[in-house]
């Protein structure tokens, strides 16, 4: 839904994909992503990013099958290859580098996955940090508990060492966590609602959407959160969002593995290690109603077939 609603929204130039290892292995998630590509008919080139943690051989844990299936688009018969589909020889890092420093100022990254390929880039170049206009990240729970442990969310607890790295470089950082996706509950009939309006393209996202929305039966009104989608309708509606300023830290190891906190800009502490860093903006509400009828109305402004 996030790739979609990045694809046919008329004020965003989508200039590349990059994959990484989580919902599935980097073999899977590259395919799914090399898949979506032909049936949508996007142009951006994809780039194969990470297949494991910045810190080499951290321990993860398998790819979560039981909320997206076995092959991470909800077991919807994806190809086992993709072959008719190019891939960008460059591994995402490196293609990260090349796109920024093409279009210094104007690309925003937004990362609704670990956050491996954007500390691989900064390791590579850091020379890039001044460059980037702004990267907005479907992570994190700052005021709310998190979804993979009681403290962490599973984008950020997924590689905490890379979360960390790029939470404290010098570039704007918007993080779209826990406290304000899980307010925005797409229901069964919206999405059906999509799919009548949008056609083909929108029956694929309905299909891939059914495992999924089963795995949020019993926590959710009859419908699945839409986390990447809140981030990707940042980009070009910041004004739906209440953001707080403030450097942020992410917890590497023990029982609080991946959790992120921020120390809010104006409230004093002791001396710590969130002293000196620059501040990110973290989003604390969301105007939930508002973001689902502008993901509606940018999916369906293109239909085909």
């Amino acid at each position: 839904m996030a790739l979609l609603f990045l694809h046919h929204h008329p004020d965003i130039d989508l200039l590349g994909v990059t994959t990484v290892f989580g919902n599935g292995t980097i073999e899977t998630t590259t395919r799914n992503a090399l898949f979506l590509k032909r049936e949508w008919k996007i142009d951006a080139p994809v780039a194969r990013g990470a297949g494991e943690t910045f810190i080499p051989h951290r321990v993860f844990h398998a790819p979560p099958t039981w909320i997206h299936g076995d092959d991470a688009l909800g077991n919807i018969g994806v190809p086992d290859m993709v072959e008719d589909v190019p891939l960008d020889p460059r591994p995402a890092a490196r293609f990260i580098i090349d796109t920024v420093r093409d279009n210094p100022g104007e690309v925003t990254i937004v990362a609704v996955g670990r956050m491996t390929n954007l500390a691989n880039a900064l390791k590579e170049d850091p020379g890039i940090v001044p460059l980037v206009r702004q990267i907005v990240i479907m992570g994190g729970a700052f005021d709310v508990n998190g979804n993979v442990t009681p403290a962490a969310e599973a984008n950020i607890h997924g590689d905490p060492e890379a979360a960390d790295l790029v939470f404290t470089a010098d570039w704007p950082v918007v993080a779209i966590g826990l406290d304000v996706t899980l307010k925005t509950v797409m229901t069964r009939q919206a999405l059906a609602d999509i799919r009548d309006a949008a056609g083909k393209r929108a029956e694929l996202l309905f299909d891939l959407s059914q495992f999924y929305i089963k795995f949020y039966e019993g926590q959710v009104p009859d419908g699945m959160v839409v986390h990447d989608s809140c981030a990707c309708a940042y980009v070009v509606a910041p004004e739906l969002f209440t953001l707080r300023s403030g450097a942020v830290r992410v917890v590497c190891g023990g029982i609080a593995d991946g959790q992120t906190i921020q120390k809010p800009d104006g409230k004093g502490f002791g001396p710590s290690d969130w002293d000196n860093l620059p501040s990110k903006q973290v989003a604390t509400d969301i105007d939930s109603p508002k973001l689902l009828k502008l993901i509606h109305d940018t999916i369906t402004s293109v239909r085909e077939g």
